[in-house]
């Protein structure tokens, strides 16, 4: 019965090559299964006989069982990337055309009492455009999940600059397109000839006056600085090793508000609150006084100003360059003091040796230890719900028999492809 109802699923999902649903349940099955494998792995069970005398052989054994099953999972998260991506790309169609249709069911309900105005037409004619413009928008990007192609960092993780300058510049753009409609019924045929220039400059003068738009410019080139300023800062960090990027699998919406790692960042929470608080009341101050650009007053302006140089200063403040500390014999309960001799444990004490964002077991069989000529492969030691080895301060490997005895320098090269400082060490004979 399992066999067949196997091989009814491969049949499914051979029928169903690209299908949202059947990636995602085949991603959900391989995590299960690497999950169950690794806390059995962890409990002692499932190693064969011909390596359990041998807790260094085990210990090798049981990490490239996790290696070979965590390959399995990205492979898995690799063929429903697209459909994940599809997926992505029309709930994004879907929220801005169901904006849409929110803007106009609120403007029927509110009209039934106050009357269509010319105001409710251009605001309407104008969410359409700008609907239509973005749909075709996600369709020129639709490989990369349409609208979030724009918003999403080369770690393919949301950036929380770009998405504030993007609100930002899609207000601007919808109140430009709004005026331009609203001063078309100005513009009569009896008015083109010349001379009567006067009578369509006069409204445009006041719709797009720009003592009163100030505040509205200024923010808009505010939030656009922090965003090149963030890139140039991190590209810096980049390029000097102290930051490290390793690339996500998809973009979340959490990752607006969370750092690499998945844990909430406070700078980005307040930058993404005051940014939209300040948003919105650009928006109410245009539905208030449609004739014109809306205003935000220097206070606000200024407001946004201390959240976004907060939002800089923790940006050049993030990450942390690998280093090692101190290379020692792992000793195990029992054993003898020594020095280090070729087979034996070392146990390299540092910081930065797992980048944010890699704690995943694929970004971890990517740690490699550099003992003088040989690179040596950290393995993979499970507990219940995670890892005992490799972590961010401390990782644990066999000293290969390729090493020969003398002074040999030490070195990680962690997931992210930047390599720590180097500690010389002696072994022994």
């Amino acid at each position: 019965m399992a066999v067949q109802e196997a091989r009814q699923y491969g049949e499914h999902a051979t029928a169903c090559a690209g299908c949202a649903h059947c990636g995602r349940t085949g991603h959900r099955r391989a995590v299960a299964a690497f999950l169950a494998r690794r806390d059995e792995l962890a409990a002692g069970h499932g190693v064969p006989a011909a390596v359990a005398h041998s807790p260094v052989a085990a210990r090798q054994w049981v990490s490239d069982e996790l290696a070979q099953s965590a390959r399995a999972v990205t492979a898995h998260g690799r063929e429903a990337g697209p459909a994940r991506l599809d997926l992505i790309r029309r709930g994004t169609l879907r929220t801005v055309w169901g904006a849409v249709l929110a803007l106009l069911l609120a403007q029927a309900l509110t009209a039934v009492e106050a009357g269509w105005t010319g105001a409710r037409t251009a605001g309407l004619c104008t969410a359409l455009a700008l609907a239509a413009l973005l749909s075709a928008a996600a369709h020129t990007h639709r490989a990369r999940g349409g609208l979030l192609a724009p918003l999403a960092g080369e770690d393919n993780r949301l950036s929380t600059t770009r998405t504030v300058a993007a609100s930002w510049l899609l207000l601007l753009s919808f109140s430009l397109l709004f005026l331009a409609v609203r001063l078309l019924p100005l513009r009569s045929p009896a008015e083109t000839g010349t001379g009567t220039g006067a009578a369509v400059t006069a409204p445009a003068a006041t719709a797009f006056d720009l003592a009163r738009a100030a505040g509205l410019l200024t923010a808009l080139a505010l939030v656009a600085a922090v965003t090149v300023t963030a890139r140039l800062v991190v590209t810096a960090g980049i390029a000097a090793g102290r930051l490290q990027k390793v690339r996500a699998d998809r973009p979340r919406a959490a990752d607006l508000l969370c750092d690499d790692s998945g844990r909430a960042c406070l700078a980005d929470v307040q930058y993404l609150l005051v940014s939209g608080a300040v948003l919105a009341l650009a928006a109410v101050g245009l539905a208030h006084d449609p004739d014109r650009l809306p205003g935000v007053p220097w206070s606000l302006v200024l407001l946004l100003g201390v959240s976004a140089a907060w939002h800089l200063a923790a940006k050049c403040a993030e990450g942390v360059r690998p280093t090692i500390h101190s290379v020692v014999r792992s000793r195990e309960a029992g054993d003898l003091d020594a020095p280090i001799r070729t087979g034996d444990d070392i146990e390299i004490r540092g910081r930065g040796f797992v980048p944010p964002g890699a704690g995943a077991p694929v970004p971890l069989t990517r740690l490699v230890v550099r003992i003088g000529p040989v690179h040596a492969h950290v393995p993979l030691v499970p507990v219940p719900g995670g890892f005992a080895n490799p972590t961010d301060t401390a990782l644990t490997v066999p000293l290969p028999a390729d090493v020969e005895p003398g002074r040999v320098e030490v070195s990680v090269v962690t997931a992210a492809g930047v390599e720590t400082n180097r500690v010389t060490i002696d072994v022994v004979d």
